[in-house]
């Protein structure tokens, strides 16, 4: 394909986010198509034998399959790696397929890694179950404790790995801290940035060394399809991360990488409006439940750390309610605008009940520790009015009795 004139890095690299957003990554054939093209091949042809010879020796440019390029996949990881200010990006199927190749294509038996105690309930399943059978010993600290991660530290260990904010409990990790207790160690610290993206919050300006995400949610943000990222050094996505993903095989389609890029162009809009939503939600609810988890009110306990780190606080908080699962269950059941949903991000409004749910694999004992109870509700408030949000939630909380 024929480049853009000015997509070159001297010239991107002075782009803002907005136009990034928009134009990051960018590259059209000689049709001069404005919006991307979507690219759905399995393979590529080539002129000679020698050619295709020569490209899967590295010895020359060109793509040779589509589980290792396409050009499509390629203008999005470019994107997001420009976003997130991070010299290379390599995306994945789905966002679990970003979070298990980031973490297993640099660990083998007899390495250690130290895990936030708080996250998403498969992430949760790769620490606690996947890792240590393959030899891989973990440890899982209190992430909002930054002695905790220096305690935990071995001899062996590899990496740190925590959500910030964490799902769905909203802990906060201070970022240059435990960046920086992982750096002084020589630990890679893998962060899970995907209830901030980097429109709010980016992990590689506070230290971390590479960045996951589930591009399924406020990357494309409309519910529409799954993808992941992974961005950090080039020599990790090129040397460690790719041979991992080459054979192993974690593809992300070109339909579903082009659905992406049309998300991010609005990325930006989207996630501030959510937020400014969500704070209005939030505010209602802090009066209307018993406890009420959003960074973006003074009474979050790491409000002030949060807003250091974060443009916004995001689109998502989680409410306890006093009645256990039979109370938020008939909370879910009373609504009619907001939809009971596992998902976040949507551009619409979404509730769930973790422990039936996101994190329904994990024993009692682990949800306890994590502070996923029974009583707990994870909101995603999308793009409606955020009055009609109010007024069915309103409705809901007053026929579960509360």
């Amino acid at each position: 394909m024929k480049r853009k004139a000015g997509q070159d890095r001297s010239i991107t690299r002075n782009w803002r986010p907005a136009t990034i957003a928009v134009r990051g990554g960018t590259a059209r054939t000689e049709y001069g198509e404005t919006s991307e093209a979507l690219f759905l091949t399995s393979g590529y042809s080539y002129d000679t034998a020698a050619e295709v010879a020569a490209r899967f020796a590295g010895e020359a440019p060109g793509m040779t399959y589509s589980r290792l390029q396409n050009p499509t996949v390629e203008m999005l990881e470019q994107r997001i790696a420009l976003m997130e200010g991070a010299e290379a990006c390599r995306a994945m199927a789905t966002g679990m397929a970003a979070m298990t190749a980031a973490l297993l294509c640099q660990l083998e038996q007899g390495d250690h890694v130290v895990a936030g105690r708080a996250a998403f309930g498969s992430c949760r399943w790769l620490t606690d179950t996947l890792l240590p059978k393959f030899g891989i010993a973990t440890t899982i600290v209190d992430g909002t404790d930054n002695q905790a991660w220096a305690d935990a530290i071995r001899p062996n260990t590899k990496v740190f790995f925590f959500e910030t904010p964490a799902n769905p409990t909203m802990d906060i990790v201070d970022l240059e801290a435990v960046c920086g207790i992982a750096r002084k160690a020589d630990i890679t610290t893998v962060v899970d940035n995907a209830f901030a993206t980097p429109a709010l919050q980016r992990p590689l300006d506070f230290g971390a060394d590479i960045v996951a995400y589930s591009a399924t949610k406020m990357m494309d943000g409309q519910g529409r399809v799954l993808a992941g990222a992974v961005c950090g050094r080039e020599d990790y996505i090129e040397k460690t991360l790719l041979a991992f993903t080459r054979n192993t095989g974690p593809t992300l389609s070109p339909f579903n990488a082009w659905v992406v890029l049309k998300g991010l162009e609005t990325l930006d809009l989207r996630i501030r409006r959510q937020s400014e939503n969500a704070l209005a939600v939030a505010r209602f609810l802090e009066d209307r439940v018993p406890t009420l988890l959003y960074p973006g009110l003074a009474s979050h306990p790491q409000h002030e750390l949060a807003m250091r780190q974060m443009a916004a606080a995001g689109t998502i908080m989680a409410m306890i309610v006093d009645g256990g699962r039979a109370q938020a269950h008939a909370l879910l059941d009373a609504l009619a605008l907001v939809d009971i949903s596992n998902n976040i991000g949507d551009s619409r409004s979404l509730m769930t009940h973790p422990a039936s749910t996101t994190h329904a694999g994990l024993s009692e004992e682990v949800r306890a520790a994590m502070g996923v109870g029974e009583g707990m509700l994870r909101l995603n408030v999308g793009l409606e009015d955020p009055q009609d949000v109010i007024e069915d939630l309103d409705r809901a909380l007053a026929k579960a009795g509360l």
